[in-house]
């Protein structure tokens, strides 16, 4: 089958839905992790969490309580990388399957969807789950920097290597904890995505789900209000 003819299987409102999807994944991405806002994200409230926990651990004997708290985050990052890959590794036996493509097809759109349809709807997800994939393999990696760091903070709060070194694992725990965070989204994104199969219809409404979840969270969730300052509660 020609590239034109491949084309023509899909229409624009097609187009629409898969643009709108993607655009959204990469704005809202960057609205969550600006700076600037006058009504910041849960990740960024999270920032100043982040300095103040390493801040504390310069004082606080033994560090144990530090290190177990780390230990649960790589622990989060190795599962969701884990159950990534795992659903990544499926999407592809799946798309690598042409019979089962076709009854997957049939039962969910009640008629003839050609096989290649299919297949390049299923690779939109493939997409976000290869980007958590690797974002959660990435913030692991930080992870384990932020721990080495940790290790290297003088015990005594009097050396001038302390608060420094301190401040350096903070920063480095902070872009662990925005990478996780951008493999959740892709993760959300990449469920959103499997209502294609339905449709460019339903992939337009599942964007808006998807999206909607994502942004109350971040920006109008009950632990949100929690994570503000006083100064802050009616923000």
């Amino acid at each position: 089958m020609r590239f034109l003819d491949q084309l023509a299987l899909f229409t624009p409102l097609d187009a629409l839905a898969v643009a709108l999807i993607f655009t959204l994944w990469l704005v809202l991405g960057r609205v969550i992790e600006s700076e600037r806002l006058k009504r910041p994200s849960v990740t960024i409230l999270m920032i100043e969490y982040r300095r103040d926990w390493m801040r504390e651990m310069v004082t606080r004997e033994p560090r144990i309580f530090d290190a177990a708290i780390l230990s649960s985050l790589r622990q989060g990052t190795n599962f969701l990388a884990s159950a990534s890959m795992i659903a990544l590794g499926g999407l592809l036996a799946l798309i690598g399957n042409a019979d089962r493509l076709l009854g997957v097809a049939e039962d969910l759109t009640l008629g003839g969807t050609p096989t290649l349809v299919v297949e390049v709807k299923l690779m939109a997800t493939g997409i976000f789950l290869l980007y958590a994939f690797l974002k959660f393999v990435w913030s692991n990696r930080l992870f384990g920097y932020c721990a080495v760091l940790m290790a290297a903070v003088p015990n005594d709060p009097e050396d001038p290597r302390t608060l420094p070194r301190a401040m350096q694992a903070a920063e480095v725990n902070i872009r662990a904890a925005f990478n996780f965070n951008r493999g959740l989204r892709a993760l959300y994104f990449s469920l959103g995505s499997l209502a294609w199969l339905l449709g460019p219809a339903a992939l337009i409404a599942g964007t808006a789900v998807v999206g909607y979840m994502i942004w109350s969270r971040e920006f109008a969730s009950h632990s949100r209000r929690i994570l503000l300052p006083p100064a802050q509660a009616d923000r």
